[in-house]
């Protein structure tokens, strides 16, 4: 049985990004209108931009989405209209918003046929994690429901059910955020720099630890610093507990029960009250997503697209999780089982440590890294992008270090394979042993096909 498969949807931070999305298998790519999205730095797209990308996605018979969805102040609500006005005379696939206030200028424009008719996709800030919430947006002129990260599968097909006559966007891939689909304000606090603007900092990801603290014997509450309010650490403990217990009354550690203050790395000195249990702080870094080996469930649910998070990630990063994605979906729609390998490809990308987030439940160790706030590679590393060919051999653009007898995998849009470099030389056709790293050109032994190919290192 051929079932009918989704969307596969790529980030594109850059033109070059969205083409290698679309080398390797996706759909559809979105990229941010810079002062009105979540990714206002390291954004390539202006309006020229934009543009391109909407005219060479459709020349290639793919889809372009445009992400506005920050959730603006009074400032960028009077500036709106103005600003996105050119962007939808563009005519992208979709307009992805999640402020209700801008949906509604927006909408009242195009339906009094002063602009095109752009479908207004829902972003997953606006938290929809409900059937209800769901029917509700249909009724404003939403066209798709991007839903909230924190759903189940089961969730999600209920919702389905509920609601056959509206397209649902589901992220199977990348980085998680600590708070509810980005209402954090722990950037805002350090940095003055707003997530909800645009500019998060992922304060989460920073390198905390807790000190014990001077305790009143009075009141519990800490004494290192003054406290605001009247927030009570004993009540705290007290609620936890009782809330705790009612999850199962596991043993809690000794140490659970003392007041700890914490302390950022870069932030000597600056000791904050903080409660810890037996899940660790409350100041999360999360692992992150990876729901590969859930694409079956999701194409035979009926969502209609997939969507990998990313758009400030490698060109490595789009192409590895476009061709590994794309696989997973074919796989599905064709009634062919997962293919266990795709995991380990995707090992091949920096990571935190994966976890299906709350697609299952799980405990919740599972979704914290408590080890490390920063990606690590635990298969393979990028080393270089082919640049051009000749001869049987490859000029490679390095970008981290590799060296003859080194075995590399050449991921290329036509199929992967596995080569051992032989013998190396650089622009002047001398004989050398290592490509030391970025930036620098170095050519290799290479058989087609390999233009634009990319290259990783393998842990042996």
């Amino acid at each position: 049985m051929t079932l009918k498969t989704p969307e596969l949807l790529l980030p594109a931070g850059s033109l070059d990004k969205m083409r290698a999305a679309y080398d390797f298998g996706a759909d559809a790519v979105y990229a941010g209108q810079p002062r009105y999205s979540l990714r206002a730095r390291n954004n390539e797209f202006r309006l020229e931009q934009i543009q391109a990308g909407i005219e060479e996605a459709h020349a290639r018979g793919k889809k372009f989405f445009v992400t506005s969805n920050l959730l603006p102040h009074n400032d960028k609500v009077r500036t709106y209209l103005r600003d996105v006005e050119p962007v939808v005379a563009m005519k992208p696939d979709g307009m992805i918003m999640a402020d209700p206030g801008l949906i509604m200028m927006v909408r009242e424009r195009m339906d009094k046929g002063n602009w095109p008719d752009v479908p207004i996709h829902l972003s997953v800030q606006a938290n929809t994690v409900n059937y209800a919430a769901v029917k509700f947006w249909q009724t404003v002129g939403v066209a798709r429901i991007i839903l909230s990260r924190e759903l189940s599968l089961d969730e999600i097909e209920k919702i389905r059910q509920e609601c056959p006559d509206v397209e649902l966007e589901v992220f199977v891939h990348g980085a998680l955020c600590m708070a509810y689909s980005g209402r954090c304000l722990l950037s805002g606090y350090f940095n003055r720099r707003d997530s909800n603007q645009g500019t998060c900092t992922n304060a989460c990801r920073w390198n905390y630890t807790t000190r014990p603290a001077a305790v009143d014997p009075n009141t519990g509450e800490a004494m290192a610093m003054p406290m605001d309010g009247d927030f009570n650490f004993t009540k705290a403990q007290d609620d936890d507990n009782s809330a705790f217990a009612a999850c199962g009354g596991s043993a809690r550690h000794p140490l659970a029960d003392q007041v700890y203050l914490l302390e950022e790395k870069e932030r000597p000195g600056q000791l904050m009250p903080i409660m810890e249990d037996e899940h660790g702080t409350y100041i999360m870094n999360s692992k992150d997503l990876r729901a590969v080996e859930h694409v079956e469930r999701l194409v035979k649910i009926g969502v209609d697209s997939l969507k990998i998070e990313g758009r400030t990630k490698s060109r490595y990063y789009v192409s590895r999780t476009a061709q590994v994605y794309r696989r997973a979906i074919d796989d599905a729609g064709a009634g062919r089982p997962f293919n266990p390998a795709l995991i380990m490809e995707l090992e091949g990308l920096a990571n935190r440590g994966y976890t299906p987030g709350f697609l299952e439940r799980r405990p919740a160790q599972d979704y914290q890294n408590i080890d490390s706030g920063s990606s690590e590679m635990r298969r393979s590393q990028f080393v270089g992008e082919v640049k051009a060919t000749k001869d049987g051999w490859a000029e490679v653009e390095t970008k981290n270090r590799f060296q003859v007898g080194d075995t590399l995998e050449v991921i290329h849009p036509g199929g992967n394979r596995t080569v051992q470099v032989t013998n190396m030389k650089n622009l002047d056709g001398e004989e050398i042993s290592v490509a030391a790293g970025s930036p620098l050109r170095v050519c290799i032994p290479l058989d087609a096909p390999a233009d634009g190919a990319l290259l990783a290192r393998l842990f042996v």
